[in-house]
C-alpha cells in the first residue's frame, strides 16, 4: 500500500522585545543562569502580571503579515502542567480565544506554489530551561527564559512532504525577520518547531493517528525527524501494529525519534481564563496603524527584483531570502546600476565569504560602496575577473579598498598591446608543433596558448586582448 504523510507544524517564535511578556525583566540571551528573573516570572505569591504592549504589537504585526484575522477580544488562560522549569506550575498562554486565526502562507516546491493554512497565532510566555551537561545524575534549572514573550504559529495539517515542511519554516522565518519581530536564531531557541505527523493510505480522507516531535531547532533536523517518523509509522502499520499517539524527541546523533511521553489532550492541561489578566481588546484603528508599519515582504520584493531589475527568478529568490542581503544588493545598485553583475558577485563571492551567515553581511568589511568600486575596476580594465576575486578576498581580510590593494600589490591588469604582443611572440616561438596542429583544425589549442600567456604574465594580461591577438596571429592575419 502507498502511504502519504499529513504534517502540521507548531512554530514558536520569540518576540524581539527587551523585556518579558508580563514583567520588566530582561530577555537578553546568554546571561548568567537565574539572573533575569522577577517576582512575576518566578511565580512568587502576590506578584501580578502586566501585558507588554510592544509584544502585543509584534504579535499583531506577525499575524497581519501571515494573512490572519485579528480578534477584537482575546483572553489569556492558564495551561497547567508540572515540570521543574515551570515555576508557577502553569504557563500563561491563550486557548479558546486566541489573538488571531485563519491565515495562510504560500510556499513553492518543485516550481509549484502551495498555500498552507494557518489555524491560529496566539501569545504565550516561555518556560525556563533544564540543563543536563553538568551532571549525569542531576538536572539544573535556569529560569532566565521563563516569561520570555512567544507567539505560537499553528499550521493546518496541509503539508504533504518533508520538503514542503522545510520551505514553510524557511518562508515563515524570513517573514518574521523582515518585519523585525523575531531574530530567527534557531541555535539560541528564538525559533523552534513542534511537528505533528501522521500517515494514511494515499487517496484516503481519514487522518491517521499522529505523533508530535518536540522542539526541533534546525531546518535539517526538521526534515530528518519527519523522514524518520514517516518511515517508522509506515513500518508499524505494515507490520500489523497501531501507531500510538505520543510525544517524541528527535535524537540528532542517531537520526531517530524516541518516545518521550504519552500525548496530552487539552483537558489534561485544565485550561481556565487567567484571573489576573484582563481580556485583550484590540481596536480596528490600532490594527490598521500596525498594518501600515509592515514593510515589503519577501515575495513582494522578489517579484519587484524580477520586474524592476530584470533578474532571473532564481537570483531574486536567493537575494531576497534574507533581508540584509536584499538591502545590500539594492545599496550596491545605487552606486553601480548593473543589477545582474552585482547579483552574480553577491551570490558567489559575497555569500561564499559569509559561509551561510547571511545576517553577517551587515558587518562585512566590504560595504556595498567598496564592492562596486571593485566592479568598476573590472569595467575599466584595471583588473581581470580572476584578479578581482583575489582582490575581493584581500578586501574581506584586510578591510582595505580595492584600489589600495591593487596599487600595493602591483597587480594591475596588462592591457598594453605592445607588451602583450611581446609575450605572445615568445609563447608562439616556443610552440611550433602546437601552431601546426591548431592550423590543421585543432582550434581548442587556443586555450593552451592563452594559458601560456597568462602564466608568463602571472595572470595580469587582459584576457580579451590576449584572445583577440592570438587568433589574429594564429589565423595568419598578422605574422607569428
Amino acid at each position: 500500500m502507498e502511504y502519504e504523510p499529513v504534517i502540521g507544524l507548531e512554530v514558536h517564535a520569540q518576540l524581539l522585545t527587551s523585556s518579558k511578556l508580563f514583567c520588566s525583566s530582561s530577555t537578553r540571551f546568554g546571561a548568567e543562569p537565574n539572573t533575569q528573573g522577577s517576582p512575576v516570572s518566578l511565580g512568587l505569591p502576590g506578584a501580578l502580571p502586566v501585558l507588554n504592549k510592544k509584544a502585543l504589537e509584534y504579535a499583531i504585526k506577525a499575524a497581519l503579515a501571515l494573512n490572519c484575522e485579528i480578534a477584537h477580544t482575546s483572553r489569556f488562560a492558564r495551561k497547567h502542567y508540572f515540570y521543574p522549569d515551570l515555576p508557577k506550575g502553569y504557563q500563561i498562554s491563550q486557548y479558546d480565544e486566541p489573538l488571531s486565526s485563519h491565515g495562510w502562507l504560500e510556499v513553492e516546491t518543485n516550481g509549484e506554489p502551495r498555500r498552507i493554512g494557518i489555524t491560529r497565532i496566539h501569545m504565550e510566555e516561555d518556560a525556563g530551561k533544564l540543563i543536563h551537561e553538568y551532571s549525569q545524575t542531576q538536572s539544573y534549572v535556569d529560569l532566565n527564559r521563563a516569561g520570555v514573550p512567544l507567539i505560537e504559529i499553528v499550521s493546518e495539517p496541509d503539508i504533504r512532504t518533508t520538503e514542503e515542511a522545510v520551505e514553510y519554516m524557511k518562508k515563515l522565518r524570513a517573514i518574521l525577520m523582515y518585519i523585525g519581530v523575531c531574530d530567527g536564531n534557531m541555535e539560541e531557541g528564538s525559533l523552534r518547531c513542534d511537528a505533528n505527523i501522521s500517515v494514511r493510505p494515499k487517496g484516503s480522507e481519514e487522518l491517521g493517528t499522529k505523533t508530535e516531535i518536540k522542539n526541533v531547532n534546525s531546518f535539517k533536523y526538521v526534515q530528518k525527524a519527519l523522514e524518520y517518523e514517516i518511515r517508522r509509522q509506515i513500518s508499524v502499520l505494515e507490520g500489523g501494529g497501531e501507531v500510538v499517539q505520543e510525544t517524541r524527541l528527535f535524537d540528532s546523533g542517531r537520526g531517530v525519534t524516541v518516545s518521550m511521553r504519552s500525548k496530552e489532550e487539552a483537558h489534561d492541561y485544565r485550561y481556565f481564563p487567567d484571573p489576573d489578566l484582563l481580556p485583550v481588546v484590540v481596536e480596528p484603528e490600532f490594527v490598521e496603524e500596525i498594518r501600515g508599519s509592515i514593510p515589503e515582504l519577501p515575495d513582494e520584493r522578489k517579484r519587484r527584483f524580477v520586474e524592476h531589475y530584470d533578474l532571473p527568478p532564481y537570483d531574486a529568490d536567493v537575494l531576497t531570502a534574507q533581508k540584509p542581503v536584499a538591502d545590500y544588493f539594492e545599496k550596491c545598485i545605487t552606486y553601480y546600476n548593473k543589477p545582474k553583475e552585482v547579483s552574480n558577485w553577491i551570490m558567489t563571492e559575497v555569500l561564499r565569504e559569509l559561509k551561510g551567515d547571511e545576517e553577517g553581511i551587515e558587518s562585512l568589511a566590504v560595504t556595498p560602496e567598496r564592492l562596486t568600486e571593485l566592479l568598476k575596476l573590472m569595467d575599466d580594465g584595471t583588473v581581470s575577473g580572476k584578479l578581482a576575486k583575489e582582490v575581493f578576498s584581500d578586501m574581506v581580510s584586510t578591510g582595505k579598498r580595492a584600489e589600495e590593494i591593487v596599487s600595493e600589490g602591483g597587480i594591475r591588469q596588462i592591457s598594453d598591446t605592445s607588451e602583450i604582443e611581446a609575450v605572445i611572440s615568445r609563447v608562439l616561438e616556443n610552440s611550433p608543433d602546437e601552431i601546426d596542429r591548431y592550423r590543421q583544425g585543432q582550434k581548442k589549442l587556443l586555450g593552451y596558448f592563452v594559458g601560456q600567456v597568462m602564466k608568463e604574465t602571472s595572470g595580469k594580461a587582459n584576457p580579451a586582448i590576449v584572445n583577440k591577438m592570438l587568433v589574429e596571429k594564429l589565423e595568419g592575419k598578422t605574422e607569428c
